[in-house]
């Protein structure tokens, strides 16, 4: 069924492109300038999430950023913790761009209901960002505004790093000196540039400091920078003044406090790389520890199939298991032991069996243990002439 266009989405005549192939659903979220909606292909059915930007005369610089945002998502599409592109159309006043959904939305909601991850957790998302983002360096791609809000996770949880219209493809000795991000998440060349003209600028390595940050709320919960006023938020944070103690870095390995020190780097000369921080014991540690749980659950599964084999081939020649409980109700059940009860029985009671006719007695009453009558009552003349 057809949904009514209302006022926030452009008229079908304008955007025929768009709506011959999918149809707008509710808002996903809503941004300064566009409006996210999830969308269904009507060929197949299938449900995306689409950025739907409006542009008017004076947002010629906005324009160009969108165009270079599509670029970029295609430049380095394909890689499972970048967000896909599936489509793009544009239109006098409006662009759309047509990509994967991820239902369970933003990292930062997730960590907002979770407050602060376990360390194998936190492991597995700081490995698939520093992925993309080690993809995305490979381009000579700088995405500049890194942070929960701009990372989601697929139907499997999986992360994706996604908006891109901050991002900036750069030459090997290039430099930036645009202010762009969130300010807590501004690493201090980027703040540097605000304050001189003449500064170096910056480049990549920005992208590790957001990283590092990213990894020290997911583990406390907290910001590392943080203060009411921005401007001493902005010293804190050009003077890498943060601290790693209280109560909530307790249960905080020592090996993912020092991963945390050599991202929140001020030199950035000096801080990881991606593929440095991918390298780091924090996560070749936990790599060392599958590839072991792996191997001996190979190995468990090696010895268990040769003792099947062995079990089977010997079946023939080994007798059944006796458990202990069968034995102890009903031993001449057992064909070796009654074998073994019947020699033994003959040996020490042969001479109570008339010779003639063993043949046709029943041997298992020879193991009887119920008490005779004469016996008893033998007893019982005793008891009574004693009382």
């Amino acid at each position: 069924m057809a949904v009514d266009v209302d006022d926030e989405l452009p008229d079908r005549e304008s955007a025929r492109q768009f709506y011959q192939k999918y149809e707008p659903k509710e808002v996903l979220g809503k941004g300064l300038s566009s409006v996210v909606r999830k969308c269904v292909e009507k060929a197949t059915g299938k449900e995306y999430a689409c950025k739907i930007m409006e542009f008017n005369d004076d947002s010629d610089d906005e324009h160009a950023a969108t165009l270079r945002e599509i670029r970029i998502l295609k430049l380095v599409g394909g890689h499972p913790n970048i967000i896909d592109i599936v489509a793009s159309f544009e239109t006098p006043n409006y662009v759309f761009i047509v990509m994967e959904l991820c239902p369970y939305g933003e990292l930062f909601d997730y960590l907002t209901k979770v407050v602060r991850l376990s360390e194998k957790r936190t492991r597995q998302i700081m490995s698939s960002i520093l992925d993309g983002v080690h993809h995305l360096h490979s381009y000579r791609v700088v995405h500049r505004d890194l942070k929960p809000e701009n990372i989601l996770m697929d139907s499997t949880m999986n992360v994706k790093i996604t908006d891109l219209g901050f991002a900036a493809q750069i030459e090997d000795n290039q430099s930036l000196y645009d202010l762009f991000g969130t300010p807590g998440y501004m690493a201090p060349e980027l703040l540097r540039c605000s304050q001189s003209e003449d500064g170096p600028g910056y480049g990549l390595p920005v992208d590790l400091w957001a990283c590092g940050v990213i990894l020290y709320t997911l583990l406390s919960g907290l910001p590392p920078f943080w203060h009411r006023k921005q401007h001493l938020m902005f010293r804190m944070i050009m003077e890498g003044q943060y601290t790693m103690t209280g109560s909530e870095w307790d249960d905080v390995s020592e090996t993912a406090k020092d991963l945390i020190r050599h991202l929140l780097v001020v030199n950035p000369a000096d801080r990881y790389t991606a593929e440095q921080a991918l390298q780091h014991p924090f996560f070749i540690s936990e790599k060392t520890r599958r590839k072991d749980f792996m191997a001996k659950r190979t190995l468990k599964a090696h010895i268990i199939l040769v003792w099947s084999i062995y079990r089977l081939r010997t079946l023939h020649y080994r007798p059944q298991p006796i458990r202990g409980k069968d034995l102890l109700e009903n031993p001449y059940r057992f064909k070796s032991y009654r074998k073994l009860i019947d020699s033994t029985a003959f040996l020490l009671y042969g001479h109570w069996i008339k010779k003639d006719e063993h043949r046709n007695q029943n041997r298992a009453t020879l193991f009887q243990t119920e008490e005779k009558c004469d016996l008893v009552r033998h007893e019982q003349r005793i008891q009574n002439a004693q009382s």
